[in-house]
């Protein structure tokens, strides 16, 4: 099979991480002396990615100028700029041509990574169970707090989401006894979602997910809690990846 291609998601304007982000976008804000883009692509390089496109909005000239400034990390990096942030499935939707730009491709899947994780979850393992379930799309899940959890069946397919640990489910479909998971911000997408995507305008991709669940498509849970993963949306969490680091219990090497 081709190599996957990749889409990171880096066009959010950073709020929760100012004044880090008052001067800079996120992609660009260090952890260890590394900017957030460069750790991703580098997790996604190992992996055998060697074409990416890049969103962006916020300051979007500097991580312009910082990937020319790099030659763009010897990779293949197109930049797909928001006039307007688009969210998840805009910004997908906007930068599909990428990946349907060369039809003898087109079942291969792809991966949509968000900038702000820094996390060694196994790709190669994560594509393997996508392929082998058959499924529309794979999110990465664990078993940890969040202000809003999807929920999954006992064959770990998407049937609805929670807000927080109180709130109502709101299923898309028959399940009885939902896992309340919580998503890392990492997809293995099948190129056959892309002529699904019928929202318009500025859209989660979980809403398209959810939409699709209830439709009877396979939207399958990768179950990531032997795995590190770090949200680094807030200056505290940077600096407890920071620490992480130091400590070995993750390398951006």
């Amino acid at each position: 099979m081709t190599t996957p291609k990749a889409m990171i998601l880096a066009a959010g304007l950073g709020t929760r991480l100012r004044p880090l982000t008052s001067n800079r976008p996120k992609a660009l804000v260090e952890i260890a002396g590394r900017t957030m883009l460069e750790i991703a692509l580098a997790r996604l390089h190992s992996f055998g990615v060697n074409e990416v496109i890049v969103n962006v909005h916020h300051f979007a000239d500097q991580v312009v100028d910082y990937l020319h400034t790099h030659a763009n990390f010897g990779m293949r990096i197109e930049v797909s700029r928001e006039d307007e942030l688009l969210d998840t499935g805009g910004g997908l939707k906007k930068a599909a041509w990428f990946f349907q730009e060369d039809s003898a491709n087109e079942h291969t899947p792809f991966i949509l990574y968000n900038v702000d994780v820094l996390s060694n979850i196994d790709l190669s393992r994560m594509l393997d169970i996508h392929n082998a379930t058959r499924a529309l799309a794979t999110l990465a899940v664990q078993n940890r707090s969040t202000s809003r959890y999807l929920l999954f069946d006992d064959h770990n397919r998407l049937c609805g989401r929670r807000a927080g640990r109180g709130g109502t489910p709101e299923l898309v479909r028959p399940c009885p006894s939902p896992s309340a998971l919580a998503f890392s911000g990492i997809h293995m997408i099948s190129q056959r979602l892309l002529p699904l995507l019928t929202e318009d305008g500025a859209f989660s991709i979980v809403t398209s997910y959810l939409r699709l669940a209830a439709q009877g498509e396979n939207i399958q849970a990768f179950p990531a809690d032997e795995y590190y993963w770090r949200d680094l949306g807030r200056p505290e969490n940077i600096a407890q990846a920071e620490q992480d680091i130091r400590r070995a219990l993750i390398s951006i090497e």
